[in-house]
């Protein structure tokens, strides 16, 4: 494999039709799933403007010799698209829909990426139990390429807990997800969900929050910049979790806990934890304070836990991420292609390497694109190789001659 490159997408999404999802949702909960899938319908045509219709028009263009979205709920399709973007294998997240394309269902009763600790409590739960057991058998094709995260609410802490050992007997080897926004729940530096961290570390799973929410509408209302403001913001919501979970020691007592924060880039990382680490030194700043208000619970830099517990699955990263990446940590550093998102690299993804990355190192680049991943996610590059000595992007391909 020497000459080709082990690309490992730390993005990418997947979910069916809601005629699918229903079959996975408990019984008596169905009735409940067809009224808000008729309210998101109704939502969604509502929201529809003259500049979406257009950008849908264009993007079905663009993916239908592609199999349009199929991909995201048939393992056949996403293989050989897969394959024709170079992808030897991938972290599979919720949520394939982010544009109204495909007929392609949100996760049941917002348990997957819009989730948060505000959301019904016994639906969210029923929500997060469908997506996952669809997840088990969508990740049973080909699974040495497929690594499933699955969703764990966060309202009941034996029943995260219980999701979490279900998650592992059943190979969901990509993780948990818990919602980015604890809202009215307690905030993830909590000892309250000592149980929690505890099962994701004796289970190796790794711990994930990803961008989806934002400010709440009844901050800004229906004003000028809404959208760009929700946009510009958002990163911040899925970020907060980072220092909870740092300075609330959580890393300290759980050590062998892994988290990764995906697809909100990276470009922000080494400044925050710098931060951090200045006020755990003690700069000018916090003398009022007394060291102990920036140490309590933490025998190491805020930096070290980052090095050591933390990943940045910045998915389809920027110039600025690749200019920052010994900043932010090499190692600490994970591509993604957010497939089948019109916002990620697919079908193009051959062609943003090259651009991304035709003047990094190698060896950078072999990290960032997959090796680090391969570590994190226990992805076994022997059952790999075939595949990548097929698909593979070729040195030559990302640097040119």
């Amino acid at each position: 494999m020497s000459e080709r490159y082990v690309l490992i997408s730390t993005d990418s999404h997947a979910g069916p039709p809601a005629e699918q999802y229903r079959d996975y949702i408990e019984s008596r909960y169905r009735p409940a799933f067809d009224e808000a899938q008729t309210e998101a319908e109704a939502m969604r045509q509502l929201a529809e403007t003259d500049d979406t219709r257009r950008f849908l028009d264009e993007w079905d263009k663009e993916i239908g010799e592609h199999g349009g979205m199929r991909g995201a709920w048939d393992p056949v399709v996403r293989d050989k698209e897969m394959d024709h973007d170079g992808v030897a294998a991938e972290v599979v997240f919720p949520d394939a829909d982010s544009a109204g394309v495909g007929g392609v269902a949100k996760t049941p009763f917002t348990a997957g990426l819009g989730s948060t600790g505000d959301d019904d409590p016994e639906l969210t739960l029923a929500g997060a139990w469908a997506h996952n057991r669809w997840l088990v058998d969508f990740c049973a094709n080909s699974p040495e390429r497929r690594a499933g995260v699955a969703l764990v609410p966060m309202h009941d802490v034996s029943a995260a807990v219980r999701l979490i050992e279900w998650s592992a007997e059943h190979d969901l080897r990509g993780g948990i997800m818990i919602p980015t926004k604890w809202g009215r729940l307690p905030s993830y530096n909590d000892p309250v969900y000592d149980p929690v961290w505890a099962a994701a570390a004796a289970t190796g799973l790794p711990l994930h929050t990803h961008s989806g929410v934002g400010p709440d509408p009844d901050d800004y209302g229906y004003t000028p910049g809404l959208i760009a403001i929700y946009t510009t913001e958002a990163y911040w919501w899925a970020a907060r979790p980072l220092w909870a979970l740092i300075l609330g020691g959580v890393f300290e007592r759980h050590p062998s806990l892994k988290y990764v924060i995906a697809e909100n880039g990276a470009w922000w990382t080494p400044d925050i934890i710098s931060r951090m680490d200045s006020k755990w030194e003690g700069d000018h700043a916090t003398r009022k304070f007394g060291p102990a208000a920036f140490r309590s619970g933490l025998t190491m830099r805020p930096s070290e836990y980052f090095d050591r517990n933390c990943w940045m699955a910045a998915s389809v990263m920027g110039d600025v991420e690749v200019e920052r990446r010994h900043l932010i940590g090499v190692g600490n550093l994970l591509w993604g292609s957010d497939y089948p998102h019109p916002e990620g690299t697919w079908p193009h993804t051959r062609t943003w390497l090259a651009e991304r990355f035709r003047d990094v190192p190698q060896e950078d680049v072999r990290r960032i694109l997959g090796l680090t991943a391969a570590g994190v996610y226990g992805f076994d590059l022997d059952s790999l190789a075939p595949h990548v000595a097929r698909i593979g992007p070729t040195v030559t391909d990302i640097h040119g001659t």
